[in-house]
Protein backbone atom coordinates (compact mmCIF):
# COMPACT_ATOMS: atom_id res chain seq x y z
CA UNK A 1 0.00 0.00 0.00
CA UNK A 2 1.45 3.34 -0.97
CA UNK A 3 0.65 6.44 1.06
CA UNK A 4 -1.98 8.71 -0.38
CA UNK A 5 -0.85 12.14 -1.49
CA UNK A 6 -2.87 15.30 -1.67
CA UNK A 7 -3.00 17.38 -4.84
CA UNK A 8 -0.88 19.99 -3.11
CA UNK A 9 1.78 17.41 -2.30
CA UNK A 10 1.76 16.29 -5.93
CA UNK A 11 2.24 19.87 -7.10
CA UNK A 12 5.08 20.71 -4.73
CA UNK A 13 6.81 17.37 -5.27
CA UNK A 14 9.64 17.44 -7.76
CA UNK A 15 9.09 16.37 -11.36
CA UNK A 16 11.32 13.33 -10.98
CA UNK A 17 9.29 11.92 -8.12
CA UNK A 18 5.78 13.30 -8.46
CA UNK A 19 4.47 10.23 -10.17
CA UNK A 20 7.25 7.65 -10.38
CA UNK A 21 9.56 5.60 -8.26
CA UNK A 22 11.94 7.40 -5.94
CA UNK A 23 15.66 6.65 -5.55
CA UNK A 24 16.27 3.66 -3.29
CA UNK A 25 19.39 4.88 -1.51
CA UNK A 26 19.62 7.80 0.89
CA UNK A 27 21.29 11.04 -0.08
CA UNK A 28 25.00 11.04 0.75
CA UNK A 29 25.16 14.84 0.92
CA UNK A 30 23.31 15.01 4.26
CA UNK A 31 24.60 11.86 5.91
CA UNK A 32 27.18 11.63 8.69
CA UNK A 33 30.41 9.65 8.21
CA UNK A 34 29.18 6.56 10.10
CA UNK A 35 26.32 6.18 7.63
CA UNK A 36 28.48 6.95 4.62
CA UNK A 37 31.30 4.58 5.45
CA UNK A 38 29.59 1.72 7.29
CA UNK A 39 25.81 1.59 7.67
CA UNK A 40 24.77 2.43 4.11
CA UNK A 41 27.38 0.35 2.27
CA UNK A 42 26.25 -2.71 4.24
CA UNK A 43 22.54 -1.96 3.88
CA UNK A 44 22.99 -1.29 0.14
CA UNK A 45 24.37 -4.80 -0.30
CA UNK A 46 21.75 -6.43 1.89
CA UNK A 47 18.66 -4.74 0.39
CA UNK A 48 18.62 -6.47 -3.06
CA UNK A 49 19.26 -9.84 -1.39
CA UNK A 50 16.21 -9.45 0.87
CA UNK A 51 14.16 -8.14 -2.05
CA UNK A 52 14.99 -11.28 -4.03
CA UNK A 53 13.86 -13.36 -1.05
CA UNK A 54 10.58 -11.38 -0.86
CA UNK A 55 11.19 -10.32 2.73
CA UNK A 56 8.66 -7.60 3.72
CA UNK A 57 10.14 -4.28 4.90
CA UNK A 58 8.09 -4.44 8.10
CA UNK A 59 9.67 -7.80 8.92
CA UNK A 60 13.09 -6.15 8.61
CA UNK A 61 11.95 -3.38 10.97
CA UNK A 62 10.82 -5.95 13.54
CA UNK A 63 14.08 -7.88 13.22
CA UNK A 64 15.99 -4.67 13.88
CA UNK A 65 13.83 -3.97 16.91
CA UNK A 66 14.58 -7.46 18.24
CA UNK A 67 18.30 -6.68 17.98
CA UNK A 68 17.68 -3.44 19.87
CA UNK A 69 15.87 -5.23 22.68
CA UNK A 70 18.72 -7.75 22.93
CA UNK A 71 21.15 -4.83 23.08
CA UNK A 72 19.22 -3.56 26.11
CA UNK A 73 19.60 -6.96 27.76
CA UNK A 74 23.34 -6.87 27.09
CA UNK A 75 23.78 -3.30 28.38
CA UNK A 76 21.99 -4.33 31.58
CA UNK A 77 25.28 -6.10 32.45
CA UNK A 78 27.16 -2.86 31.98
CA UNK A 79 30.05 -3.92 34.24
CA UNK A 80 30.90 -6.79 31.88
CA UNK A 81 32.78 -5.21 28.98
CA UNK A 82 32.21 -8.27 26.83
CA UNK A 83 28.44 -7.75 27.07
CA UNK A 84 28.88 -4.02 26.52
CA UNK A 85 30.67 -4.86 23.27
CA UNK A 86 27.88 -7.31 22.39
CA UNK A 87 25.28 -4.61 23.04
CA UNK A 88 27.18 -2.22 20.79
CA UNK A 89 27.41 -4.85 18.03
CA UNK A 90 23.67 -5.56 18.27
CA UNK A 91 22.93 -1.85 17.93
CA UNK A 92 25.12 -1.72 14.83
CA UNK A 93 23.03 -4.55 13.36
CA UNK A 94 19.90 -2.56 14.22
CA UNK A 95 21.32 0.49 12.41
CA UNK A 96 21.95 -1.58 9.28
CA UNK A 97 18.45 -3.09 9.34
CA UNK A 98 16.98 0.34 10.03
CA UNK A 99 18.57 1.45 6.77
CA UNK A 100 17.46 -1.64 4.90
CA UNK A 101 13.75 -1.44 5.70
CA UNK A 102 13.30 1.97 4.06
CA UNK A 103 15.44 1.06 1.05
CA UNK A 104 13.55 -2.20 0.65
CA UNK A 105 10.20 -0.41 0.79
CA UNK A 106 11.30 2.04 -1.92
CA UNK A 107 12.83 -0.71 -4.05
CA UNK A 108 9.68 -2.84 -3.91
CA UNK A 109 7.29 0.14 -3.95
CA UNK A 110 5.68 -0.98 -0.67
CA UNK A 111 5.90 2.28 1.28
CA UNK A 112 2.96 2.81 3.62
CA UNK A 113 1.85 4.85 6.65
CA UNK A 114 1.98 1.63 8.68
CA UNK A 115 5.62 1.08 7.74
CA UNK A 116 6.56 4.64 8.59
CA UNK A 117 4.94 4.41 12.03
CA UNK A 118 6.41 0.96 12.66
CA UNK A 119 9.88 2.21 11.77
CA UNK A 120 9.54 5.04 14.28
CA UNK A 121 8.19 2.70 16.96
CA UNK A 122 11.08 0.28 16.44
CA UNK A 123 13.58 3.10 16.87
CA UNK A 124 12.03 4.19 20.16
CA UNK A 125 11.69 0.61 21.43
CA UNK A 126 15.39 0.02 20.77
CA UNK A 127 16.55 2.97 22.84
CA UNK A 128 13.87 2.40 25.49
CA UNK A 129 15.21 -1.13 25.97
CA UNK A 130 18.82 0.08 26.21
CA UNK A 131 17.95 2.94 28.55
CA UNK A 132 15.85 0.63 30.75
CA UNK A 133 18.63 -1.95 30.89
CA UNK A 134 21.13 0.68 31.97
CA UNK A 135 18.67 2.20 34.46
CA UNK A 136 18.13 -1.17 36.11
CA UNK A 137 21.87 -1.65 36.49
CA UNK A 138 22.63 1.91 37.62
CA UNK A 139 19.75 2.09 40.11
CA UNK A 140 21.25 -0.81 42.03
CA UNK A 141 24.53 1.09 42.19
CA UNK A 142 23.33 4.67 42.79
CA UNK A 143 19.70 4.43 43.92
CA UNK A 144 16.21 4.78 42.52
CA UNK A 145 16.69 8.45 41.57
CA UNK A 146 18.56 7.22 38.49
CA UNK A 147 15.20 6.33 36.93
CA UNK A 148 14.21 10.00 36.99
CA UNK A 149 17.42 10.98 35.22
CA UNK A 150 16.98 8.28 32.59
CA UNK A 151 13.31 9.17 32.05
CA UNK A 152 14.21 12.85 31.55
CA UNK A 153 17.00 11.87 29.16
CA UNK A 154 14.54 9.70 27.25
CA UNK A 155 12.10 12.61 26.90
CA UNK A 156 14.89 14.87 25.63
CA UNK A 157 15.96 12.13 23.24
CA UNK A 158 12.43 11.80 21.83
CA UNK A 159 12.09 15.52 21.15
CA UNK A 160 15.58 15.85 19.66
CA UNK A 161 15.12 12.83 17.40
CA UNK A 162 11.73 14.03 16.15
CA UNK A 163 13.13 17.42 15.23
CA UNK A 164 16.21 15.91 13.55
CA UNK A 165 14.08 13.56 11.47
CA UNK A 166 11.85 16.46 10.47
CA UNK A 167 14.88 18.39 9.18
CA UNK A 168 15.84 15.42 7.02
CA UNK A 169 12.31 15.03 5.64
CA UNK A 170 12.03 18.73 4.89
CA UNK A 171 15.32 18.59 2.99
CA UNK A 172 14.19 15.60 0.92
CA UNK A 173 10.81 17.16 0.17
CA UNK A 174 11.74 20.80 -0.47
CA UNK A 175 15.24 20.19 -1.80
CA UNK A 176 14.61 17.14 -3.98
CA UNK A 177 10.83 16.95 -4.29
CA UNK A 178 10.48 13.48 -2.82
CA UNK A 179 6.76 13.17 -2.21
CA UNK A 180 7.14 10.36 0.35
CA UNK A 181 9.05 12.78 2.60
CA UNK A 182 6.15 15.25 2.81
CA UNK A 183 5.07 15.84 6.39
CA UNK A 184 1.38 15.05 6.60
CA UNK A 185 -1.02 17.78 7.66
CA UNK A 186 -2.29 16.44 11.01
CA UNK A 187 -5.62 18.24 10.55
CA UNK A 188 -6.29 17.00 7.02
CA UNK A 189 -8.70 14.13 6.55
CA UNK A 190 -7.54 11.17 4.43
CA UNK A 191 -8.85 11.30 0.84
CA UNK A 192 -10.81 8.07 1.33
CA UNK A 193 -11.72 5.91 4.32
CA UNK A 194 -9.77 2.64 4.45
CA UNK A 195 -11.94 -0.44 4.11
CA UNK A 196 -10.50 -2.63 6.88
CA UNK A 197 -10.10 -1.95 10.62
CA UNK A 198 -6.31 -2.60 10.56
CA UNK A 199 -5.91 -0.10 7.70
CA UNK A 200 -8.04 2.47 9.54
CA UNK A 201 -5.95 1.95 12.68
CA UNK A 202 -2.75 2.43 10.67
CA UNK A 203 -4.06 5.69 9.18
CA UNK A 204 -5.12 6.95 12.63
CA UNK A 205 -1.74 6.05 14.11
CA UNK A 206 0.02 7.75 11.22
CA UNK A 207 -2.06 10.88 11.83
CA UNK A 208 -1.03 10.90 15.48
CA UNK A 209 2.61 10.41 14.49
CA UNK A 210 2.34 13.30 12.00
CA UNK A 211 0.81 15.56 14.65
CA UNK A 212 3.62 14.84 17.11
CA UNK A 213 6.24 15.32 14.40
CA UNK A 214 4.70 18.63 13.31
CA UNK A 215 4.51 19.99 16.85
CA UNK A 216 8.12 19.04 17.59
CA UNK A 217 9.53 19.76 14.15
CA UNK A 218 11.11 23.14 14.72
CA UNK A 219 9.62 24.44 11.43
CA UNK A 220 6.07 25.78 11.62
CA UNK A 221 3.31 24.69 9.22
CA UNK A 222 3.05 28.37 8.20
CA UNK A 223 6.68 28.28 7.00
CA UNK A 224 5.98 25.19 4.92
CA UNK A 225 2.83 26.72 3.44
CA UNK A 226 4.81 29.85 2.57
CA UNK A 227 7.44 27.84 0.72
CA UNK A 228 4.77 25.76 -1.02
CA UNK A 229 3.06 28.95 -2.20
CA UNK A 230 6.33 30.19 -3.71
CA UNK A 231 6.81 26.93 -5.61
CA UNK A 232 3.19 26.92 -6.81
CA UNK A 233 3.46 30.53 -7.98
CA UNK A 234 6.70 29.95 -9.93
CA UNK A 235 6.58 26.39 -11.30
CA UNK A 236 9.07 27.22 -14.05
CA UNK A 237 11.63 28.23 -11.41
CA UNK A 238 11.04 25.23 -9.14
CA UNK A 239 14.31 23.43 -10.07
CA UNK A 240 16.35 26.56 -9.30
CA UNK A 241 14.42 27.15 -6.05
CA UNK A 242 15.06 23.57 -4.96
CA UNK A 243 18.73 23.94 -5.85
CA UNK A 244 18.92 27.08 -3.72
CA UNK A 245 17.28 25.20 -0.85
CA UNK A 246 19.81 22.37 -1.12
CA UNK A 247 22.71 24.79 -1.32
CA UNK A 248 21.61 26.59 1.82
CA UNK A 249 20.39 23.64 3.89
CA UNK A 250 22.63 20.64 3.09
CA UNK A 251 25.44 21.78 5.44
CA UNK A 252 22.98 22.48 8.24
CA UNK A 253 21.22 19.12 7.93
CA UNK A 254 24.62 17.42 8.21
CA UNK A 255 25.23 19.36 11.42
CA UNK A 256 21.88 18.16 12.75
CA UNK A 257 23.28 14.61 12.61
CA UNK A 258 24.88 15.24 16.02
CA UNK A 259 21.36 14.45 17.29
CA UNK A 260 21.10 11.23 15.29
CA UNK A 261 20.78 7.70 16.63
CA UNK A 262 24.33 7.01 15.39
CA UNK A 263 25.76 9.61 17.76
CA UNK A 264 23.84 8.12 20.67
CA UNK A 265 24.95 4.58 19.86
CA UNK A 266 28.60 5.68 19.85
CA UNK A 267 28.09 7.77 23.00
CA UNK A 268 26.47 4.94 24.93
CA UNK A 269 29.28 2.60 24.04
CA UNK A 270 32.01 5.13 24.87
CA UNK A 271 30.59 6.05 28.28
CA UNK A 272 29.87 2.41 29.15
CA UNK A 273 33.37 1.40 28.07
CA UNK A 274 34.81 4.16 30.27
CA UNK A 275 32.82 2.86 33.25
CA UNK A 276 30.66 6.02 33.60
CA UNK A 277 27.40 5.26 31.72
CA UNK A 278 25.42 7.64 33.94
CA UNK A 279 27.31 10.56 32.40
CA UNK A 280 25.80 9.72 29.02
CA UNK A 281 22.37 10.68 30.34
CA UNK A 282 23.68 13.97 31.72
CA UNK A 283 25.11 14.79 28.29
CA UNK A 284 21.79 13.86 26.68
CA UNK A 285 19.83 16.16 29.00
CA UNK A 286 22.14 19.18 29.14
CA UNK A 287 24.61 18.93 26.25
CA UNK A 288 22.42 17.76 23.39
CA UNK A 289 19.50 19.94 24.49
CA UNK A 290 21.80 22.99 24.32
CA UNK A 291 22.96 21.90 20.87
CA UNK A 292 19.32 21.58 19.81
CA UNK A 293 18.53 25.17 20.83
CA UNK A 294 21.52 26.48 18.88
CA UNK A 295 20.57 24.48 15.78
CA UNK A 296 16.96 25.66 15.94
CA UNK A 297 18.04 29.31 16.14
CA UNK A 298 20.35 28.87 13.16
CA UNK A 299 17.69 27.04 11.18
CA UNK A 300 15.20 29.86 11.75
CA UNK A 301 17.77 32.38 10.53
CA UNK A 302 18.45 30.22 7.47
CA UNK A 303 14.76 30.17 6.54
CA UNK A 304 14.61 33.96 6.88
CA UNK A 305 17.57 34.21 4.50
CA UNK A 306 15.88 31.81 2.08
CA UNK A 307 12.69 33.86 1.95
CA UNK A 308 14.66 37.07 1.48
CA UNK A 309 16.16 35.48 -1.63
CA UNK A 310 12.84 34.20 -2.96
CA UNK A 311 10.34 36.94 -2.17
CA UNK A 312 10.49 40.48 -3.57
CA UNK A 313 10.83 43.26 -1.01
CA UNK A 314 8.42 46.17 -0.73
CA UNK A 315 8.87 48.48 -3.71
CA UNK A 316 10.67 45.75 -5.67
CA UNK A 317 7.70 43.87 -7.06
CA UNK A 318 8.68 41.33 -9.64
CA UNK A 319 12.34 41.39 -8.63
CA UNK A 320 13.57 38.16 -7.08
CA UNK A 321 17.18 37.58 -6.19
CA UNK A 322 19.04 35.55 -8.79
CA UNK A 323 19.11 31.84 -8.01
CA UNK A 324 22.22 29.65 -8.35
CA UNK A 325 22.64 27.50 -11.43
CA UNK A 326 25.01 24.96 -9.89
CA UNK A 327 25.54 24.05 -6.24
CA UNK A 328 28.90 25.09 -4.75
CA UNK A 329 30.94 21.93 -4.23
CA UNK A 330 31.96 23.03 -0.77
CA UNK A 331 28.31 23.31 0.22
CA UNK A 332 27.18 19.90 -1.05
CA UNK A 333 30.19 18.01 0.28
CA UNK A 334 30.20 14.29 -0.35
CA UNK A 335 33.32 12.28 0.59
CA UNK A 336 32.28 9.45 -1.68
CA UNK A 337 32.79 11.75 -4.67
CA UNK A 338 36.20 13.06 -3.64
Amino acid sequence: MTPARSDKTARTAGPDHAGGAEPVCRLAEIEDPTNLWFVHPVSNRLTPILAALHVPPNAVSLAGMACGVLAGVAYHQVRDLRLVAAGFALMLVWHVLDGVDGQLARLTNTQSPTGKVLDGICDYVTFTAVYAGLALALSRQHGGWVWGVVALAGACHAVQSAIYETQRQDYLFWGWGRASAALADPDAAPPDRPATPPARAAVALHGLYARVQTLAGGVTPATRRRLAAILDAQPERAPAIRLLYRTMFAPSVRRWSVLSANTRTLGLFAFALAGVPLYYFYVEIAGLSAVLLVLLARQEARYRALFRSLEPRAGEAGKVEALPQTPPKARLWNPLLK
